[in-house]
């Protein structure tokens, strides 16, 4: 590689791990409903106050597995502005059941995991979700997600235990009466199919909404709440914001699931709850409204959700 192509390489690494700037402040304050601050670089008192800074807030830090579950129920204990949803993640599951590189189950497929872990069985399993259900009990415990199906990595052994994972973690939300945070992932009929047949929580939340008009119709006929990411600023999401526009203003949220999906123009850098603003502008001007009257409609339908 020349030595242009090599500084020019380098440039880009860099942009890649340098914060974006601050937006302009939202006039309505609005919360993230969905946030990974353990996986972000700053510390937590940090991101709160950079994203109250552009009138984003509170804070819903959900957990993907056991640790960071419990991670978030004691963020959510000493920080005001920050509430907890606790849950293990679809891929988080098998890998507990079937271990890493096990048949049906991509290494690390979560995308967070650390080092390979040997198989736990049933019975981790079952160790597991009851952490999550005592977890789900504590006040500040908002949510039990993100729980759901994921069918873009895992094979036919870890759907079937994704399936058995989903159907316990939606129990544990209707016993607690609190929201269900849920990741569908190429799975769109089969999580519908399972929320029916188990009876779905009084509020339900797909995160991360990734369907077309389609699922947004069923999800609005269900009363399911929608939460909208930066993804629905990308170039190649054409049907997602389709969806945007007809999903109802009463079930729409906005989320960052930072630090992934930043929203455009600054898509590969970090995210955070401090760039809401963006896409809470972005789904604005895709329903042609007023970004004060849909911020305003996004905070009420939240705290409706989540009970705050």
């Amino acid at each position: 590689m020349s030595t242009s192509k090599r500084a020019g390489q380098a440039v880009r690494n860099r942009n890649a791990q340098t914060p974006p700037p601050a937006p302009d402040a939202l006039a309505v304050r609005v919360p993230d409903s969905h946030t990974h601050m353990d996986m972000q670089s700053a510390g937590v008192g940090e991101i709160i106050a950079a994203a109250a800074d552009v009138g984003v807030g509170p804070l819903i830090q959900v957990g993907v597995d056991v640790a960071s579950s419990q991670w978030a129920a004691e963020q959510a204990a000493q920080f005001d502005d920050v509430w907890a949803a606790v849950a293990l993640h679809p891929n988080e599951a098998p890998r507990i059941v079937h271990g890493d590189g096990a048949e049906g189950v991509e290494p690390e497929s979560t995308g967070w995991a650390g080092n390979q872990r040997p198989a736990a069985g049933k019975e981790g399993l079952e160790d597991a979700l009851a952490e999550i259900d005592r977890l789900a009990g504590l006040p500040q415990v908002r949510a039990v997600g993100e729980t759901g199906l994921d069918f873009f990595r895992t094979g036919p052994t870890g759907v079937a235990t994704q399936e058995e994972s989903f159907r316990r973690h939606i129990e544990i939300a209707k016993r607690h009466d609190v929201a269900l945070v849920v990741h569908d992932r190429d799975a769109h009929d089969d999580v519908l199919r399972v929320l029916a047949e188990e009876g779905a929580p009084e509020r339900v939340v797909l995160h991360c909404f990734s369907g077309d008009v389609h699922l947004a119709r069923a999800c609005g006929e269900r009363g399911y709440y929608m939460s909208f990411a930066g993804n629905v600023t990308f170039a190649n999401a054409g049907a997602l914001r389709e969806a945007a526009q007809v999903a109802p203003a009463e079930l729409i949220l906005v989320e960052t699931d930072a630090p992934f999906l930043t929203p455009v123009p600054y898509r590969g850098r970090p995210n955070a709850p401090y760039l809401i603003p963006l896409t809470l502008r972005a789904l604005a001007a895709e329903r042609g409204e007023d970004e004060n009257v849909l911020a305003a409609k996004v905070a009420e339908n939240t705290r409706r959700a989540f009970g705050l």
